[in-house]
């Protein structure tokens, strides 16, 4: 079944899923027919049908002896997924108001992997705030991170963030052009040699946010993110990230203006 999971994220449960899949190719058919095929019981193949109709994706066709069915055209799916996004629409502003507003003045919480990564890039673009990197090792452009990385950018340009780097030494000695290629409007400095970690702390706003366990380049599903929201403990970082810019190593291939 290779639109099964599609159909599945449509809203669709596997049952309903299977059977319409079936129908689209198949055309009218029984309910014993339905259920063979689908290698579905009877009774949940019924139940599945009587779902597919309120939903208006499948239809009966009254005949002499057992009723049959028949699959909607497939653009009724994207009346669905339109449907969804109206519903969406109307409810979001609301949402949105209670998130904000639910915000305690400090928390601590914790965000993983790639989708952590794709959370904290919509908290910095809802803060709309410049963003400071300590120990920073372009992680953010792991290759796995490529879609959702330039829409990111797309939108923190436009809204004119500035990141302040404070790169690892690495960065210098091993890809020395990957500032000239970074996506945001940038300024940065490298950190010397021996103060190279695994880590790297990212402040914003009055975020605080720590990675565990990245690289060069480089992040992973086990990479670890610890979220404080505290003013301030951001500005006291923000002191702190200051401090370590001024002892740290300009790049000696940028002109200065």
């Amino acid at each position: 079944m290779m639109y099964q999971k599609i159909l599945e994220s449509l809203g669709l449960s596997p049952n309903e899923a299977r059977i319409y899949e079936n129908l689209v190719e198949r055309g009218e058919s029984s309910v014993t027919e339905v259920a063979a095929v689908s290698k579905i019981h009877r009774r949940n193949a019924y139940d599945a049908l009587r779902r597919l109709i309120e939903k208006g994706l499948c239809f009966q066709v009254f005949a002499v002896g057992e009723t049959h069915y028949n699959a909607v055209d497939p653009d009724k799916l994207s009346e669905l997924v339109n449907e969804k996004q109206e519903q969406l629409a109307g409810v979001l502003p609301e949402l949105k108001k209670k998130f904000s507003e639910r915000f305690a003045p400090e928390e601590v919480y914790i965000y993983r992997g790639y989708e952590g990564q794709k959370n904290i890039w919509r908290d910095i673009l809802r803060v709309g705030k410049d963003v400071f990197n300590l120990g920073a090792k372009g992680q953010w452009f792991d290759q796995r991170l490529d879609i959702g990385r330039a829409a990111f950018f797309k939108e923190a340009n436009r809204k004119n963030i500035t990141f302040h780097n404070l790169f690892d030494h690495e960065i210098k000695s091993q890809n020395p052009e990957f500032p000239k290629k970074f996506a945001g409007n940038l300024k940065y400095r490298y950190l010397p040699k021996e103060y190279s970690t695994n880590s790297v702390v990212n402040i914003f706003g009055d975020y605080v946010v720590t990675y565990a366990g990245v690289s060069p380049l480089k992040m992973s599903d086990e990479t670890v993110f610890f979220i404080l929201h505290s003013a301030n403990l951001a500005r006291s970082y923000e002191k702190w990230f200051w401090y370590m810019w001024k002892q740290s190593e300009e790049d000696k291939s940028v002109k200065k203006e």
